[in-house]
């Protein structure tokens, strides 16, 4: 099992900044993908930011040069910062990890963090 918690969501106008927190415990045994999901209302829950397999990162569209993923392994925490933020970046905000064993893949989520982005 992984237990995600996330912080750091909150209100902020247009053009301001945020910093996400996703605090991981539990086994990391055969993780190969950990990040950032979001789903705005009446939306489809959709990738913001994650490492993939190897240590790469891949950012969706919308969020490349304004978001950075980073991550503190020592205390095993994934850090999205977000800059720049617009109305559109309001939602909930998922911090994700999953684990790889052989053909299947199970995923883990967290609770989830509201951003509010004001115009």
């Amino acid at each position: 099992q992984v237990q995600l918690v996330e912080s750091g969501g909150g209100v902020v106008q247009a053009g301001g900044s945020l910093r996400l927190s996703c605090a991981a415990s539990g086994s990391f045994l055969n993780i190969n993908v950990m990040g950032w999901y979001r789903q705005a209302p009446g939306k489809q829950r959709e990738l913001v930011a994650v490492f993939t397999s190897g240590g790469s990162t891949n950012y969706a569209d919308s969020v490349r040069g304004r978001f950075t993923i980073s991550r503190d392994n020592a205390k095993n925490t994934i850090l999205l910062q977000m800059n720049s933020l617009k109305p559109e970046d309001t939602a909930v905000y998922y911090c994700k990890a999953v684990r790889k064993l052989g053909l299947y893949d199970y995923d883990y989520w967290g609770q989830g963090t509201q951003v509010t982005v004001s115009s």
